[in-house]
């Protein structure tokens, strides 16, 4: 499953980088995957919905078995 995360997080990875943000995976355990947001993402008011409505949707639509999306 990680190689299929870090796959959708490369398609993702370019809006991010375009703010002056990115993304770095941390864990994929049980479903649940762990992620860091980087650079302008860290501390952005708006990084808890880029997270929730913007990574977590596209990742639970292209694999399924994923149950959350938490940062770190």
């Amino acid at each position: 499953m990680r190689e299929k995360v870090e796959a959708a997080l490369t398609e993702i990875r370019p809006s991010l980088q375009a703010d002056g943000g990115d993304v770095e995976l941390v864990d994929v355990t049980d479903g649940t995957v762990t992620l860091k947001l980087t650079g302008a993402c860290s501390g952005c008011p708006m990084a808890t919905q880029t997270l929730h409505q913007g990574i977590e949707r596209v990742l639970k639509e292209q694999i399924p078995e994923i149950k959350e999306v938490i940062a770190v």
